[in-house]
């Protein structure tokens, strides 16, 4: 894929808001499996569970690198969704808090756009599993905020 066509599916994702088209055009996600969908509150990401991630074979409980991919991957593209201009999210840090371990059964995800500045952008993240009122990890990070051109693509 060239570089022209990486911004064309970016911007027109962007425009027309559809994460689908950006989670396609990421092969981790892809082969994460990450699905999204959206109901009253927003985009709500979904991991599905998958035997080959989980990390302690004796709950068993998903490897919290998957868990942390999920939701930074969650993260970066709820924001480029989110953002009220077009620019590429790159991740200044990510802080994680495991709060009990996630069974080898679907992870949903919801962001939340905390603060969106003119350089940099203010991230939550919430997983569950069977309900949102128990969490299984939170996460927090900054995104720095770069102007959407050749270079922020690669």
């Amino acid at each position: 894929m060239s570089d022209t066509s990486s911004l064309d599916w970016l911007e027109q994702s962007r425009a027309i808001n559809a994460p689908d088209t950006i989670l396609d055009n990421m092969p981790y996600a892809r082969w994460l499996g990450i699905e999204v969908t959206r109901d009253d509150s927003g985009l709500v990401f979904m991991l599905p569970a998958r035997r080959d991630m989980i990390g302690n074979p004796l709950l068993p409980a998903i490897h919290g690198g998957a868990m942390g991919a999920f939701m930074e991957t969650a993260a970066i593209i709820d924001t480029m969704l989110a953002l009220r201009t077009a620019k590429m999210p790159k991740i200044a840090n990510f802080s994680i808090d495991y709060l009990r371990a996630g069974k080898c059964q679907p992870t949903y995800a919801r962001c939340e756009l905390v603060r969106e500045g003119k350089r940099l952008a203010n991230l939550r993240v919430h997983a569950w599993q069977a309900s949102e009122d128990r969490l299984v990890a939170t996460a927090r990070l900054h995104c720095v905020l770069a102007e959407l051109d050749q270079t922020s693509i690669r």
